[in-house]
């Protein structure tokens, strides 16, 4: 379904193991109209998964994906860079007919 890298897997760790209030049980990732080319990619960590996501698991982190974003993303390889001028995650997307500069939508 969805892949993350190392470098990912050891990203959302960090913000998890730094998240106030702990409790986190994992990462959503989901995909909303909008964007630069269609759709975009909205991430944030969760308490709870939703009775109908769909959970993939990488060692101890947790991925939570809803119903409607899956097909969007199914296959995607989730990393995260650090470079020079910018650092974050990005997305590998075979569903993808296009995406804007950024990486943060696709279309």
């Amino acid at each position: 379904m969805i892949n993350l890298t190392d470098n990912a897997v050891n990203a959302v760790r960090t913000a998890m193991s730094g998240a106030q209030g702990g409790g986190v049980q994992g990462l959503r990732i989901m995909v909303q109209t909008g964007g630069c080319a269609g759709y975009k990619y909205s991430m944030g960590l969760v308490r709870d998964p939703a009775p109908t996501d769909f959970v993939v698991e990488h060692g101890d982190v947790r991925v939570f994906v809803d119903a409607e974003s899956e097909p969007h993303i199914k296959g995607t390889t989730v990393d995260f860079v650090v470079g020079l001028e910018t650092s974050g995650f990005t997305f590998e997307n075979p569903n993808a007919a296009s995406k804007c500069s950024c990486g943060k939508s696709f279309g």
